[in-house]
């Protein structure tokens, strides 16, 4: 789910920037630091994207910078126990497929793909389905389910998002308009 949010802070503008608009200086320092910064109550900082209030510059004795107390909106992004995400299989594994959602990335462990026992098979980078046929591949789009979370670390490659693809209305994108086609015969 994304998220617009305020958030307070003091933003250092160094001096070779004083000839430029404040308010995009600022911007572009706050996206800067904190782009990709995961915070456990807010999520995944996606943007900076206006200052809604800027104070006046302080100095502090040897650094030629000004010191701002602003207040910024920014947009997080933050996966959601149990939300339905879209996404792209971004990488096949023999444990599972990586689903890129948004601006981070779930796995959906084999027994989570379908009902049907797994296959891997490594030369064409595939999970196929014994009983139904059904392939899952690299770049297929999917809808998925959120079903574990642990977002623990401030690093995105430390956390982790479970997904699942084994409910109604969810897997493969083809797989669920084949369904959808059968129901309306």
């Amino acid at each position: 789910m994304y998220y617009e949010t305020k958030i307070e802070d003091t933003v250092r503008i160094p001096p070779y920037k004083f000839e430029e608009n404040l308010e995009d200086v600022a911007i572009e320092i706050l996206n800067d630091l904190y782009i990709g910064q995961l915070d456990k109550e807010l999520g995944l900082l996606i943007c900076v994207y206006s200052i809604d209030k800027i104070g006046e510059g302080k100095l502090i004795i040897g650094d030629g910078a000004t010191y701002h107390h602003v207040v910024f909106s920014a947009v997080f992004y933050k996966p959601e126990q149990q939300e339905i995400v879209y996404g792209q299989v971004i990488e096949i594994a023999e444990f599972g497929a990586f689903v890129r959602i948004g601006p981070m990335d779930g796995l959906v462990h084999v027994s989570q793909v379908t009902d049907d026992y797994i296959n891997y098979d490594p030369k064409n980078g595939a999970l196929i389905a014994s009983e139904s046929d059904k392939i899952l591949q690299e770049q297929d789009l999917v809808r998925a389910r959120i079903i574990a979370l642990s977002l623990k670390s401030k690093s995105i490659r430390n956390n982790r998002i479970g997904l699942t693809m084994r409910q109604p209305g969810l897997g493969k994108i083809e797989w669920i308009e084949n369904e959808k086609g059968k129901n309306n015969s």
